[in-house]
């Protein structure tokens, strides 16, 4: 589940950050798909870390 809210709270802020530095839809998606992965990686980790340490 964290993966999933990583890869949804990655997108947005990445978009937000090509936008606010001046980017074009191309450099918004580029950003939003890099920070999305980036997010859902580290989501990954915490569910595994977590689900291992409760069990």
């Amino acid at each position: 589940m964290f993966a999933v809210a990583g890869l949804v709270i990655g997108a947005f802020l990445g978009a937000w950050r090509a936008k606010r530095r001046g980017g074009d839809r191309r450099d918004m998606f580029q950003y939003a798909a890099s920070h999305a992965i980036l997010f859902a990686l580290i989501g990954l980790f915490l569910t595994l870390f977590i689900h291992r340490a409760l069990v």
